[in-house]
């Protein structure tokens, strides 16, 4: 393995540009209240997952994952995705509407959750006060489009600019909407339970002490931040003030993570990537 590969992306891409920023953990709640959405998408979820018992070592795995695959090597974001897709191959869902069975890993499916995902990263870091042109935000897309190509999809029908994701949007919408399991899984991204070491407050009869107060903020922004169609069909979150309330907050609370050490805002494979590139400008 090269020890000096600088993986998919690297220091000059807008990819770097983006995650290095840790408000893009409220970009990933952002992306899953939103997935659950779509009702097929939904039922591969739930019928899959074991989100509801082991919610936070869930998201330890996807957050190695989008790491490995932005920070990684070459061989280590290409080792991922072969994982992640062999795994995918071995699940089935049954549609809740129709009872058809179906694979997990339908390029529709995947595509989804590749959109979701990359839109909700770049629109969150732009709003939370990151500068991003348009035609940089339109290279974070192209550039998506490598990680999109390592779960399975053909980079060619990914939408690759901002203006090809909105029409993305536009399309799949009639396909989006309310479900139980929608709501039931929006219920529990707001109100998770607490790892341990966190949820001492509670175990002394403090039920909403700093921790559970600290993610209901997260989570209410993550959830003011989308669209506005995506708001209305979680029971009319749209109201007009909710957009500007939600930047004033993910703008404050990027200030915040910035003022955090770096070991606290960096995860080791970053680390290492950085000192990847290093090493590579220094023997420049």
């Amino acid at each position: 393995m090269d020890t000096d590969d600088l993986g998919l992306f690297g220091p000059g891409s807008v990819t770097w540009k983006v995650h290095a920023e840790p408000i893009l953990i409220v970009a990933g709640l952002r992306s899953l209240y939103l997935q659950a959405l779509h009702p097929r998408a939904m039922a591969g979820v739930a019928q899959n997952s074991s989100y509801r018992t082991d919610a936070w070592g869930r998201l330890v795995r996807t957050a190695t994952y989008v790491a490995t695959t932005v920070y990684g090597t070459t061989a280590e974001a290409e080792a991922a995705g072969r994982r992640l897709r062999t795994l995918h191959a071995r699940m089935r869902a049954t549609d809740p509407s129709t009872g058809e069975e179906f694979r997990i890993d339908e390029p529709g499916l995947l595509r989804w959750v590749h959109v979701t995902e990359v839109e909700s990263f770049v629109s969150t870091a732009r709003r939370a006060g990151l500068a991003l042109n348009d035609a940089e935000v339109d290279a974070y897309y192209t550039e998506q489009r490598r990680a999109a190509a390592l779960v399975g999809l053909d980079p060619a029908e990914v939408p690759g600019t901002a203006a090809e994701v909105a029409d993305y949007y536009r399309r799949i919408r009639p396909d989006l909407r309310m479900t139980r399991e929608a709501a039931e899984t929006a219920l529990f991204l707001t109100a998770p339970p607490i790892p341990w070491k966190l949820s001492l407050p509670a175990r002394l009869g403090l039920h909403l002490g700093p921790p559970r107060w600290a993610y209901l903020g997260i989570a209410g922004t993550a959830l003011a931040l989308l669209p506005a169609w995506a708001r209305r069909l979680y029971g009319g979150l749209g109201l007009p003030t909710t957009a500007l309330s939600a930047e004033m907050s993910i703008r404050a609370l990027r200030l915040a993570l910035a003022a955090l050490p770096r070991r606290y805002r960096e995860g080791p494979i970053q680390q290492a990537a950085k000192e990847r590139a290093a090493r590579l400008d220094s023997a420049a």
